[in-house]
């Protein structure tokens, strides 16, 4: 789906581009500024992209995001969103990262109910996590 709006055969509304990441505004936005920031290389997923283009999308997301604060657009906050796989909402797969503005009573919230987990098991999955960061390659 990005890769024609990457290549400039699909029209999008360009925010920003360089030689590693294109923004442009989404065509179902969430909110007034809605933005996406995708890699120009193709990467499915985050375990597809490799940690110099993330760092890419997201230094070019934190610079849209102090934009649209300085913008006439209305943002007196912003969230980043990435969804990595069907289980976390990923419907394109191509990684993107939203970056939405956000105003007081905007409509756009996440609901989630948060769990309160003891001690013991919190630090049970920071060594899984750990574990987890041994086994990357690299």
């Amino acid at each position: 789906m990005f890769c024609g709006i990457i290549a400039g055969e699909v029209p999008a509304s360009r925010v920003y581009e360089d030689d590693h990441v294109v923004a442009f505004m989404d065509v179902r936005p969430l909110t007034a500024g809605h933005l996406l920031v995708v890699p120009r290389a193709h990467a499915a997923s985050l375990e597809d992209l490799g940690v110099d283009p993330g760092m890419r999308v997201f230094a070019a997301a934190h610079q849209l995001a102090r934009a649209l604060r300085n913008s006439a657009v209305p943002c007196e906050g912003v969230n980043f969103f990435l969804a990595d796989g069907v289980a976390a909402g990923q419907e394109v797969f191509h990684v993107h990262l939203h970056v939405i503005p956000r105003t007081p009573g905007d409509g756009f919230r996440l609901k989630a109910k948060p769990r309160s987990p003891g001690r013991d098991e919190l630090d049970a999955t920071a060594e899984r996590v750990r574990e987890g960061m041994d086994s990357l390659p690299g």
